[in-house]
């Protein structure tokens, strides 16, 4: 899909006067009150934030949580807007909820990763958004599926919005590790790719889940070329309503701002060094490509041998001993463990998969040493 992004980077959005990397959204993770939106608003102007952001209805997973204060926070923010001269937004999961926000005049929405996650209702918001010209962002799905990402941007630009961006907010998987989400920072570098112009924004407070990851991962989007942060900020954070263990004071946030590093050299035309390097990286490349070649043409012939001893294909012990080889090589190499496993676990269901595809090639075939499905 040709995708008609207004602009590059966010100018012309009217969310921020100057081009500047990073471009800083920030706020309260929920408003709970006109003090505290308004005490947390001035405080980030103070330190050059343009771009207010609050929850006003917050989705939980278990009921009986604070679910946000409603349509009576959009007053709150109204009044940020016209006391701060402050761009304000807040997240949107309904028709209703969209109706509302434009009649408050707000300058930007966006959908959240449980919302982004079901289609129905994003063709919910997308219908409503018609005809307007307010900024919506989309945080990335709950799970870590690329085309449900790249469908909801897909819905809302069908829908005539063309100040759309995206929310790098981290993947719920089963084991996160130290983060409360999972980074996969590669998804969202794929969405970069298949939508080029796309602004894309970090989202540290929701990948790290703690505030003392913060600083690390803001630093990363920054290093991986992100457009801007979109981060929680709260007067008192410990005695916040909603995910008061990830909020960061107003100093903190300032400190933290301060310090990042933003890179941006580039590389110079007919570097001899970079380009030795780049070659270098290439020719390893294609060896792996090799490798893994041979390698799966080794699984075919084992997948072979399998189905003619009726073998299953899953040789538990077997994949015990190689993982547990890869991870030993890794710290020997000092290679991170991670990055062994994760590689190891993709080419061993490659392996998986095409030995299964041997198996079911047999039993169309009809071998006596299978066993007969109860619907063959």
């Amino acid at each position: 899909m040709d995708f008609k992004i207004e602009t590059e980077g966010c100018e012309g959005w009217g969310l921020f006067s100057r081009r500047e990397r990073p471009l800083l959204i920030a706020g309260p993770c929920s408003a709970e009150s006109e003090e505290q939106v308004m005490e947390t608003a001035l405080r980030l102007r103070e330190a050059g934030v343009e771009a207010f952001r609050a929850g006003i209805w917050k989705p939980r997973t278990r009921p009986n949580c604070f679910e946000g204060v409603g349509e009576e926070g959009l007053a709150w923010l109204s009044k940020t807007r016209r006391e701060t001269g402050m761009k304000v937004g807040t997240e949107v999961a309904k028709a209703r909820h969209v109706e509302a926000c434009l009649k408050a005049g707000l300058d930007f929405l966006w959908l959240g990763a449980r919302t982004t996650a079901n289609p129905f209702a994003v063709q919910e918001i997308a219908e409503a958004l018609k005809g307007t010209d307010i900024a919506v962002l989309v945080k990335n799905p709950v799970n870590p599926d690329i085309n449900l990402w790249i469908g909801a941007l897909e819905r809302l630009s069908m829908a005539g919005i063309s100040k759309l961006g995206a929310i790098h907010r981290g993947f719920s998987t089963y084991d996160s590790g130290k983060y409360r989400n999972a980074p996969q920072w590669q998804i969202a570098i794929d969405l970069k790719r298949e939508i080029k112009p796309i602004p894309l924004f970090c989202d540290p407070s929701h990948i790290g889940g703690q505030r003392e990851y913060v600083r690390e991962i803001a630093q990363k989007g920054m290093d991986l070329g992100f457009d801007g942060l979109i981060v929680e900020v709260h007067p008192n954070p410990d005695k916040a309503l909603s995910d008061a263990q990830q909020q960061l004071t107003p100093k903190e946030f300032i400190e933290i701002m301060s310090k990042l590093v933003i890179r941006t050299g580039q590389v110079a035309d007919g570097d001899s060094s970079m380009e030795a390097w780049r070659e270098r990286i290439d020719q390893l490349d294609r060896a792996l490509m090799r490798t893994l070649t041979e390698r799966m043409r080794v699984c075919e012939q084992i997948g072979e041998y399998k189905k003619a001893h009726n073998l299953p294909v899953l040789q538990t012990d077997r994949w015990e001993k190689i993982l547990s080889r890869v991870v030993k090589e890794a710290e020997e190499n000092r290679l991170p463990r991670e990055l062994a496993e994760r590689i190891f676990k993709a080419i061993h269901q490659a392996s998986i998969d095409r030995q299964t595809e041997i198996m079911e090639g047999q039993i169309l075939i009809g071998h006596s040493n299978k066993r007969q499905l109860p619907f063959s």
